[in-house]
């Protein structure tokens, strides 16, 4: 009896696999995906309780890719989307117990009492510095060899927290901050080098490619929602387990179990979509070594907070939220104002908060057990959010034990691994957040690369 044939099985239903789905139901191509979890929408999701609407996942993404403006096109009515309000500008950094405005322009770098005086006037010469010359130079090393050790304290080392929960001296720019990378060593200058850059020709798309905060009206689920009726619902197989991926002939056997029944499938395509961790179970005929160099990944481990209050007495929520630095020696990584960015995420008058605690350089806080964890977070909370007493009407723990891929000196390795893996096996296609980068926009923008490939 002959396996049922898919030109392509999608492994993960993911904002990645969703999105691949999305352009090739788009452009008639069949396929089939699989996914371990009983719904759609990977990490992201979106909850409901108490007159609160938080999500356990991503709490927004940007309009970093053309591709996040094309597929946003695609969906159409589908989908609201809601770009933050002005306050997104607005972004806190805590310094010696005190919250301040992060600086945006070069300008106020040099009013903030963020960064030191001698660092100021570096500052002021960054366009002038040549640009450097070791490949795998860490973010810390760059930005103390072109801004001093204050701008890297209080301005990137709180951006790292907040994007990667990570350590700049680890992550090497090249991987983790590409662009960043590119401005040095394409223009010679941060500074010169945007300036530049905006002046650059773009096209209609790229035009509208903002880097604006988004979400969707009602939550981020909402975007999976659709895409995955966009893709055909019809196509997709929840709550599968023990999914293992064969060469057969010129083609992938896929294997799995549904319903606690034994099922296979053949296709020309395979595409993992759920990054490194579970590639060496659905892929036990790659090489050890490879794999080895595939999920050589380091994830961080994070807890993720949403405080919900229905009358909010605390500090003023008048910006996108604030972060706060290694430096200072706190048990919080940050805090998001979700209810000042977006529509109707808490009642009339009150407030819903997202904390982050954990990251690579504070682990041992995701042992806590949820009692424990609350003690440290009222802690902290009241003293930095002005709060005279604790009482959240709404409180959710969610914990990640592999939240967020960290690109360190090893990510060269891992690239040129899964190049190997795929020009030795055609058709093995290894996306998802160890490769590309880690935000939504860099998913979406992936997976739009894979359906050309695929289509061509």
């Amino acid at each position: 009896m002959s396996k049922e044939h898919y030109p392509v099985i999608i492994l993960g239903a993911g904002v990645t696999g969703l999105t691949l789905a999305h352009h090739l139901n788009k452009k008639g191509i069949a396929f089939k995906v699989l996914e371990k979890q009983e719904r759609h929408g990977g990490v992201v999701h979106t909850q409901a309780e108490k007159g609160f609407v938080f999500e356990s996942g991503p709490n927004s993404g940007i309009v970093s890719h053309p591709e996040v403006v094309s597929l946003f096109d695609d969906l159409g009515d589908a989908i609201k989307v809601e770009k933050g309000n002005d306050l997104v500008k607005i972004r806190y950094v805590l310094k010696n117990g005190k919250w301040h405005a992060l600086p945006h322009s070069p300008t106020s770098a040099i009013s903030t009492p963020l960064f030191t005086l001698k660092d100021k006037f570096r500052i002021l010469g960054e366009p002038f510095r040549k640009k450097g010359a070791n490949e795998d130079e860490t973010l810390a090393e760059l930005v103390k060899r072109r801004m001093g050790d204050s701008f890297l304290d209080y301005a990137i080392d709180p951006f790292i927290i907040g994007i990667y929960a990570g350590d700049p001296a680890k992550l090497v720019t090249r991987y983790a901050m590409p662009k960043l990378y590119n401005l040095e060593q394409k223009y010679g200058s941060f500074i010169g080098g945007a300036r530049k850059k905006a002046k650059e020709p773009k096209t209609e798309l790229e035009k509208r490619t903002d880097r604006a905060v988004f979400s969707i009206e009602g939550g981020l689920s909402g975007l999976s929602t659709a895409l995955l009726e966009s893709a055909g619902s019809d196509n997709f197989s929840f709550g599968v387990d023990n999914v293992v991926v064969k060469p057969s002939d010129g083609k992938y056997t896929v294997s799995y179990i549904e319903d606690g029944h034994e099922k296979e499938l053949s296709a020309d395509k395979v595409v993992t979509t759920f990054g490194s961790v579970g590639l060496e179970q659905a892929l036990p005929f790659i090489d050890p070594d490879q794999m080895a160099h595939l999920t050589n990944l380091k994830y961080a481990r994070t807890v993720e907070v949403s405080l919900g209050f229905n009358q909010w007495n605390g500090m003023a929520l008048n910006g996108f939220g604030g972060l706060i630095p290694h430096k200072e020696k706190r048990d919080l990584l940050g805090v998001l104002f979700m209810s000042s960015l977006f529509k109707e995420r808490a009642p009339k008058g009150g407030a819903l908060l997202t904390i982050f605690m954990g990251g690579v350089r504070n682990e041992q806080l995701c042992d806590l057990n949820d009692h424990n964890l609350m003690k440290v977070l009222e802690r902290e909370f009241i003293d930095l959010m002005q709060l005279e007493e604790f009482k959240p009407d709404l409180v959710k723990i969610k914990r990640y034990e592999h939240a967020i891929p960290q690109y360190e000196v090893n990510s060269g390795e891992r690239f040129k691994a899964i190049d190997e893996v795929q020009k030795s096996y055609p058709g093995l296609i290894i996306a998802g957040n160890l490769r590309d980068g880690i935000g939504m926009a860099d998913r979406i923008r992936q997976a739009s690369d894979i359906a050309k490939a695929i289509s061509k």
